[in-house]
């Protein structure tokens, strides 16, 4: 019997924060879905969908199960964090359109906050574009991609590869593919009616044990409790709702 140890997980402290200058949170992951509204000065993050530049009234959405690293800025930042239900249809990055109006909303419902957040959210696609963002990019999308090939495609040596992703996202190549087919896996489990072991296939698993093992490591569940949250997110169950949702999105 396979025995699984139960991932730590990074709490997202709801509410204003401040960050000191120059700071570097290394790589980490949240259970839960939010959403942080950059109120004075910025940072930069590199996260599971590439890197990003946030200055004030920027707005960059976590999903849950997400990781990433944190670069602050040399005066730091002032962040609101508001917890966020439906983070997966929502814009992953954006410009708030009143930030001031949205601090002061959330001293008095934080749930007011949110609603007011993503409905006057304007999406945005600005991320880095740099060598290692492309290789992030390739890793999500082709679990099999070769590295050694990817390096000689775009005129680097494989070390330079492995030392300049590590720099930039706080993570080894084969540990951030190895997390994003997880993330892939665990989103086709809960929203889909596809056999598991044909979601083991079509994303490159040994088997559907590889696959359940890796979701597990990722988020503390095995598939089939996340196929149930499934369910229960689609039916509108009300027993138990709540927290299954905050957990599962």
């Amino acid at each position: 019997m396979h025995s699984c140890r139960t991932p730590s997980f990074a709490h997202a402290p709801i509410g204003h924060q401040w960050y000191a200058a120059e700071r570097r949170m290394e790589r980490h992951c949240h259970a839960a879905a939010y959403a942080v509204v950059v109120l004075e000065g910025g940072y930069l993050e590199a996260g599971d969908e590439g890197r990003r530049t946030l200055a004030p009234g920027d707005v960059l959405m976590h999903r849950a199960f997400e990781s990433h690293l944190d670069c602050f800025s040399t005066r730091g930042a002032r962040v609101l964090i508001l917890p966020v239900v439906a983070a997966a249809e929502t814009p992953l990055f954006g410009r708030a359109a009143d930030a001031d109006a949205l601090v002061r909303m959330a001293r008095h419902s934080p749930q007011d906050a949110v609603q007011a957040l993503v409905a006057g959210l304007h999406a945005s696609e600005q991320r880095h574009r740099d060598w290692p963002d492309l290789l992030a990019e390739g890793l999500r999308s082709e679990p099999e991609l070769c590295l050694r090939h990817w390096a000689a495609t775009h005129g680097l040596r494989p070390e330079t590869v492995s030392r300049g992703f590590q720099l930039a996202y706080g993570s080894s190549p084969k540990a951030f593919r190895a997390t994003a087919r997880a993330r892939s896996a665990l989103w086709r489990i809960r929203d889909s009616g596809q056999p598991l072991a044909e979601i083991a296939a079509a994303l490159g698993y040994a088997d559907q044990a590889h696959m359940s093992r890796a979701v597990s490591a990722l988020t503390g569940r095995m598939p089939r409790a996340w196929r149930e949250t499934g369910a229960l997110l689609r039916s509108g169950t009300s027993t138990g709702f709540k927290t299954v949702r905050n957990a599962a999105v």
